[in-house]
């Protein structure tokens, strides 16, 4: 959902998206910096009085009440854990929980309603304020959820430097055996300089493509930092969020940055947010036959 707006002294309307929209883009947790840029202060501020988002410390915003997760995880007897526990922790994700995510002790079998319902016997030292700690957290979601979820959980834990590779390793080594493969893959895969959620997924989605290997947040001289790159192949991939480039200023930096792509050779690939999360296979095919094509331009065997 967008509105028209027209800012104090423009002199044009520009779309200005609503609040909610624009947190869900921006993984669902944002400072208000993030949010300036395609919100007004009166959006803002009206949204956290009308209860559609939630104001947290250090002036951020989020989709999720964490303290209402924590009091339901305490009525329950457990802890609060995956997607729950990263919203507490106040990582970006891929989709905000719907309903609390708790993990109950496996003695606990009455069922519970409107709770997400994990059952495990969690050590003491892995919580804290009845939240399972960071790299507990991690790697709970690494086991439960889709790659692309669990890797946006995980990038955003390394940038917000709440853990280390280090420790997210030596958490999936003493983890129960289910399912450790797959969350050793998503710790090795994560990377702190994924920017956000929606560069996050793009990435995952790319490491399903054979000869595609991308690094985020490439460097390149006269064009500066792209999304992310095959540095091999020349293929620049941009995840275009939630900014729109609305400005001529903004597109006269697109044209400039992408004309440069160009002149150096570089094949340039955009998706939009909605494309990488609800069309997934649509990014992959388009991924698979641009990395085809450039393989043969470029010589490369088949």
């Amino acid at each position: 959902m967008h509105d028209g707006v027209r800012r104090p002294g423009g002199t044009a309307t520009l779309w200005l998206m609503d609040v909610v929209d624009a947190l869900r883009q921006l993984g669902g947790v944002a400072v208000y910096e993030e949010l300036a840029g395609v919100c007004t202060e009166w959006q803002v501020r009206r949204a956290a009085t009308d209860g559609r988002i939630v104001r947290l410390r250090r002036n951020r915003y989020a989709l999720v009440d964490t303290d209402a997760h924590v009091a339901a995880a305490v009525a329950a007897g457990g802890v609060v854990s995956h997607l729950s526990a990263a919203a507490v922790w106040g990582w970006k994700l891929k989709h905000e929980p719907v309903r609390p995510w708790v993990t109950l002790p496996r003695t606990r079998r009455r069922p519970i309603d409107n709770l997400e319902i994990r059952w495990a016997d969690v050590p003491d030292s892995d919580v804290t304020r009845h939240v399972t700690r960071p790299a507990r957290t991690v790697v709970d979601c690494a086991k439960a959820l889709p790659f692309d979820e669990a890797l946006a959980v995980a990038d955003s834990a390394l940038r917000g430097g709440e853990v280390s590779r280090r420790e997210l390793l030596e958490a999936v080594r003493r983890s129960s055996r289910n399912r450790r493969t797959k969350a050793l893959e998503v710790v090795e895969a994560a990377d702190p300089r994924a920017a956000n959620p929606f560069e996050s997924v793009v990435r995952a989605i790319a490491r399903d493509v054979r000869g595609l290997t991308v690094v985020p947040q490439v460097q390149i001289p006269r064009v500066g930092r792209v999304d992310l790159c095959d540095e091999e192949l020349g293929i620049v991939i941009e995840a275009e969020s939630h900014e729109f480039h609305s400005s001529p200023a903004g597109l006269r930096k697109d044209v400039s940055r992408y004309t440069e792509c160009a002149r150096q050779g570089l094949v340039v690939v955009r998706f939009v947010w909605g494309q990488a999360m609800n069309q997934p296979e649509q990014v992959r095919e388009a991924l698979v036959e641009v990395v085809a094509r450039r393989r043969r331009d470029l010589g490369f065997a088949a």
